[in-house]
């Protein structure tokens, strides 16, 4: 006689679970584009990775190149050809910052207008806001 009967129980979720489940929804949610300070640290941040990536790959490479040189002289008993590598190995390493550099004022060239008239936009946006809150303590 029990099995005929409807039952319903509704678990609340904790608030731990609730910040759990907005971090992920907030990963897939749509983002808004039209957004200027988003817009801003997007492009900051593509100028600055950009740059960190192509030193960061040169850095590697040439550590990498250097570390096969050593193992040549060290291993291999080859001097002439192990320092060879070596050296070659040292010239990426010592390029690397200045290719961050380099790479950094170019993407500084190319995306730096955009920029400027980013947080121009964003500027704006605060001491509109700060004016009119201003005013409003002004008129209490």
């Amino acid at each position: 006689m029990n099995e005929d009967k409807f039952r319903y129980e509704y678990h609340a979720p904790s608030p731990e679970e609730r910040n759990e489940a907005e971090r992920i929804r907030a990963r897939y949610a749509e983002t808004d584009e039209s957004d200027a300070m988003e817009r801003l640290r997007k492009l900051d941040a593509r100028v600055r990775r950009t740059a960190s990536a192509a030193a960061w790959v040169m850095g590697v490479a040439g550590t990498l190149l250097f570390g096969a040189g050593l193992a040549m002289v060290l291993e291999g008993g080859l001097l002439a050809a192990g320092s060879a590598v070596a050296c070659a190995g040292a010239v990426p390493v010592a390029a690397a910052y200045p290719v961050y550099g380099a790479v950094l004022r170019r993407g500084k060239k190319k995306y730096g207008a955009q920029i400027l008239a980013l947080s121009d936009e964003v500027l704006k946006e605060e001491n509109k806001e700060e004016n009119e809150r201003g005013e409003s303590g002004e008129n209490k």
